[in-house]
Parts: C-alpha cells; sequence; structure tokens
C-alpha cells in the first residue's frame, strides 16, 4: 500500500499496539499524538485512512472529525474507550466511517479498516483508467448527476459534490429505488456500511447529513422525504442514464 495509515491517539501504548499489528498485516503507518500532529502530518503527506480517538487528551475528537471531514474526504474509523451509545451515533454523524470501542481486538480492527478501504477504493478499472463509465450505471435527478462507477456527484451546475462513503452509498440505493418508501431497517440492511443495531439511530443523522448537501432547504427536504413512523422515499425525479 503506497498510502500509510495515521493513527491519532494520545496513549502511546495504544499507537504502539495498532501500529505493531497493522505492519505485521503489510500497512504503512504513521502516528500522531494530538490534534495538531494530525493536522501537521495530513497537510504534507497523503494517507489512505486515520484512526481517531475521541478523547484526545484535553483535545476533542469530535471536534477534530469535524474539522477533518470539512476539509478532506479521507476515510475516518474512530476509536475510543467511551462506551455512551450516543457517542458512537454522534461519530458516525460527523462523518466517520465506522466506530470501534476499545478495549478492541486486533483482528476487528484490519478487518475493519480493509473493508472501509475496499469501499472508498472500490473503482472499477475502466473508471481510474478515465475510460467511460459504463452505460446504465449513471443517474440523474432533479438538475443532478450520480456515476455510481465512478463514485462520484455533481450538482446542478456541474460542479462535484464532496460525499462520505456512507452518504454516496445511501443516495446511491435511494437513486435506484425512486418513489419507494424504505423502512430504516431496509437502509440498514442496504447499506451495510457500518454494524447497525435495532436501537441506532444514526440512520437519521446520515440522512440529515446527506440533505444538508444536496436539499436547497436542509429543513424542508424535497428530494429525500420523511414517511413518518415508517423511513424514508426518494422524492426526485431520478431517470437511469
Amino acid at each position: 500500500m503506497s498510502e500509510p495509515i495515521l493513527i491519532v491517539d494520545d496513549e502511546p501504548e495504544v499507537r504502539a499496539l495498532l501500529r505493531a499489528g497493522l505492519e505485521a498485516e503489510g500497512f504503512s503507518v504513521v502516528e500522531a499524538g494530538s490534534g495538531a500532529e494530525a493536522d501537521a502530518l495530513l497537510a504534507s503527506r497523503p494517507v489512505s485512512l486515520l484512526t481517531l480517538d475521541l478523547k484526545l487528551g484535553g483535545e476533542d475528537g469530535l471536534s477534530l472529525a469535524r474539522d477533518l471531514r470539512a476539509k478532506r474526504n479521507t476515510p475516518i474509523i474512530m476509536i475510543t474507550g467511551k462506551s455512551d451509545p450516543i457517542d458512537r451515533v454522534v461519530g458516525l454523524e460527523l462523518g466517520a466511517d465506522d466506530y470501534i470501542a476499545k478495549p478492541f481486538l486486533m483482528r476487528e480492527v484490519v478487518a475493519r479498516i480493509r473493508a472501509v478501504l475496499r469501499r472508498y477504493q472500490g473503482i472499477e478499472p475502466s473508471a481510474a483508467q478515465g475510460e467511460p463509465a459504463p452505460t446504465g450505471n449513471r443517474y440523474t435527478f432533479d438538475g443532478w448527476t450520480i456515476d455510481l462507477t465512478r463514485r462520484e456527484v455533481r450538482d446542478p451546475g456541474g460542479k462535484a459534490c464532496e460525499l462520505t462513503t456512507a452518504e454516496f452509498n445511501l443516495l446511491a440505493i435511494l437513486v435506484q429505488r425512486p418513489g419507494r418508501v424504505l423502512s430504516r431497517d431496509e437502509l440498514m440492511d442496504l447499506l451495510k456500511g457500518h454494524e447497525w443495531t435495532p436501537m441506532d439511530r444514526s440512520i437519521d443523522g446520515l440522512v440529515a447529513r446527506l440533505r444538508r448537501k444536496i436539499e436547497p432547504e436542509s429543513e424542508r427536504p424535497q428530494l429525500v422525504k420523511t414517511v413518518r413512523g415508517v423511513g424514508y422515499v426518494f422524492a426526485g425525479n431520478a431517470k437511469r442514464l
């Protein structure tokens, strides 16, 4: 792997454990003990993914996650000792791609990192080489376009819209099922991006984040509408190209 994994954690023992486990699996690793160190590293070199402790000494890992997501689309996996379910939900709502609680099994960390990287790097060779995407893998809705092969979304003006992996996957699911009411459980099953639980309401946060990026007025959504007591429906005029 040409680009390394960045470990952001204020506990040297945890960083050492993660480094040893990831390097044993063939990953390249760099470390940061604070948000400032992480910012400096990211400004000087690309990384494939970063793991982020939710509580960084006196710093707030959630604030760092928010800043990182606003600046770049690098995959983020939260690795934290906080056990309150609301922390997991908030982390995912801020754009984290997955969440692992301490203490963790190294095998689980490796498996989740590889799963997230597959989702981010899952572009077919033809797209990576700049060749046209296969017919039928693009959709348009209300002036927007989404290319499922290149994993690109463009607004009515042709400007690229930066979505996280989970946001893109959710939009792809919705545009392929216009007019169909999807329950939260159905969306959780279709996304397969995180380990959802029946009481996990982070699907609502994910929908809210997507709305903020594609709806003219996210508080009065016209594309992704809520069906009270059931789930969501895509009300946009979606067509396959």
